[in-house]
């Protein structure tokens, strides 16, 4: 890892900072950008994520993705992890702490909502973000590919009748343009684009040239993570300042659920035998969440300013901390797995 990625903690850490702080400072501008958007997708971090995951495409090649049935335990346990146990996981977590640990510090509405949100956030297993993550472990790009396309094919059916169940309630709406949306943004297209300059790049210039490209294009990764930091958290600027004892009350089992998952997932592939290089996206996968479609959906069920739409922003405010120091933990056990090289 080069020296700009081996302190990215200290450069989101910055951009929390300056984001909150921005956000305070000029909030109609972040309205602004906040109201840039289409069927809940804001396009403009849809175009920071774009950045993020593009040097990531440009790696995949289709010609090997074909060897991935000869490995598929990988995906199993990606799919057990993310749907079998992560949303049942949230669920009885949100149950515990404010049904029981919490009780007496939250209204029961209000725990309600919270936990609403934490169920969908439980339901909405990471699309774009996990492509960063993968890259910033040195996952195979062709198996995290496999990984989230499989998990995207699933989550159009299996999203709303998961939720309902959890949820108790049976009249989920799926906000469908949201969900197509967001894979298209966030996966087709990207893919398309780096599948499209790898083919002319390889017919330029072979291995060396294509090397040399990604190397030029991978630190947009990083500037389009930092910048969508800053943003996240100016959109939340206002609601971070305002009421931070709730934030962490929701803050304090969504951390619990993304370590906890991780551990199940990645001690799983330990177990296994996984590479690492399979293994770290597959923990990863599941840790993360696809915060744009339990956002709408919270939105659209309980009201934008409801203790589930909360929830789920919340989600978005711990993922980039935790994902970041579940990062640095696979980086530092790469050693525990077998082809680790």
């Amino acid at each position: 890892m080069g020296l700009f990625e081996r302190y990215l903690t200290v450069w989101v850490a910055l951009c929390i900072t300056t984001g909150v702080g921005l956000g305070l400072l000029i909030p109609d501008v972040f309205a602004v950008i906040a109201g840039i958007e289409y069927a809940h997708v804001n396009l403009v971090v849809a175009v920071l994520i774009w950045a993020m995951i593009f040097p990531m495409m440009v790696q995949v090649d289709f010609t090997a993705i074909k060897e991935i049935r000869k490995q598929p335990q990988g995906i199993w346990l990606t799919l057990v992890i993310n749907w079998l146990v992560k949303p049942f996981t949230m669920a009885l977590l949100g149950y515990v702490f404010f049904r029981i640990l919490f009780v007496d510090l939250v209204d029961p509405a209000s725990a309600t909502e919270y936990i609403a949100g934490m169920i969908l956030l439980g339901v909405a297993p990471c699309t774009a973000m996990v492509f960063v993550w993968s890259q910033l472990t040195k996952g195979d790009p062709n198996y995290t590919l496999v990984q989230v396309s499989i998990n995207d094919i699933i989550m159009i059916f299996a999203f709303a009748p998961i939720a309902a169940v959890l949820l108790g309630i049976s009249d989920i709406t799926v906000p469908w343009e949201t969900l197509l949306l967001s894979v298209v943004l966030y996966v087709v297209l990207p893919l398309v684009a780096g599948v499209l300059v790898r083919q002319r790049i390889m017919a330029a210039g072979g291995s060396a040239e294509l090397n040399n490209f990604i190397a030029h294009v991978k630190p947009f990764s990083m500037i389009g993570l930092l910048l969508t930091v800053v943003l996240l958290f100016g959109f939340q600027a206002g609601t971070i300042i305002s009421d931070p004892f709730i934030i962490l009350l929701i803050a304090i089992p969504l951390i619990i659920q993304g370590y906890g998952i991780f551990a199940l997932a990645y001690g799983t592939a330990k177990f296994m035998k996984l590479p690492h290089r399979i293994a770290a996206p597959a923990g990863l996968i599941g840790t993360s969440n696809f915060f744009e479609l339990a956002v709408a959906v919270a939105i659209s069920l309980f009201g934008l300013h409801s203790g589930a739409a909360l929830a789920t922003v919340v989600g978005v405010l711990v993922e980039v901390p935790v994902m970041l120091t579940l990062v640095a933990l696979a980086n530092r056990t790469r050693h525990w797995f077998p082809n680790n090289g």
